[in-house]
């Protein structure tokens, strides 16, 4: 069981606010990052939505093929299944103005062998994840969608594994709501974890409508 997130275990963020300008910049500077061009098979395309007044991030992995291509996080079947589970519709779900989306890379990976999305690249995190949560404003809450998100953003507090991280999720929230991904390869795990759609489900849709509310 993890121990309970102290505020010291939280990355290091400047005080907000930092100026619109300054976080403009950031993501324009961002979204003309080439860092990791030779490493990936479809190009640079790095897809992120913030803004200086939102109050609810999700921190997901890294776009897939089809958020690729067309620029808007979450744009696809997993999309669909996540915004059922925090029970909003798509106007709500990418209104920057309340709800930033930062995955853990901004651009699409590629495929392994086996025709999977690989792992977000971490030359992405180590160049541009402190300064951009220094540049945000805080959040009311942050969802942590799957273990690269839950292992970064939670420094050293995770569990042993994805599935115990979220079935710990009372530990973290409200700040946190770790969840696991919404891919549909991850339906056998939901039908393993009933506890996920009774108990978890639940709190989270409150949380966000109390989130995006105020």
């Amino acid at each position: 069981m993890p121990t309970l997130l102290p505020t010291s275990a939280q990355p290091k963020t400047a005080k907000w606010p930092v100026g619109r300008s300054a976080l403009e910049a950031l993501l324009s500077e961002i979204r003309a990052c080439r860092l990791c061009e030779a490493h990936l098979p479809h190009g640079p395309r790095p897809v992120l939505h913030a803004s200086a007044t939102a109050k609810l991030c999700i921190v997901s992995q890294a776009p897939g093929l089809r958020v690729h291509e067309t620029g808007l996080s979450f744009n696809d079947a997993s999309g669909d299944r996540l915004r059922d589970w925090m029970g909003v519709d798509r106007a709500t779900f990418y209104d920057s103005s309340r709800v930033a989306i930062a995955p853990m890379a901004f651009c699409f990976p590629g495929y392994d062998a086996q025709g999977h999305d690989l792992p977000p690249r971490k030359e992405c995190a180590a160049a541009w994840r402190e300064r951009l949560f220094a540049a945000l404003p805080p959040f009311e809450t942050t969802l942590l969608v799957g273990g690269y998100a839950q292992a970064w953003h939670l420094r050293g507090h995770t569990a042993a594994n994805m599935t115990e991280t979220v079935k710990a999720w009372r530990t973290f929230a409200p700040r946190y709501i770790p969840l696991p991904h919404p891919s549909w390869r991850n339906s056998g795990w939901l039908k393993k974890n009933p506890w996920f759609a009774e108990e978890l489900l639940p709190y989270l849709r409150k949380r966000v409508r109390r989130v995006l509310r105020d």
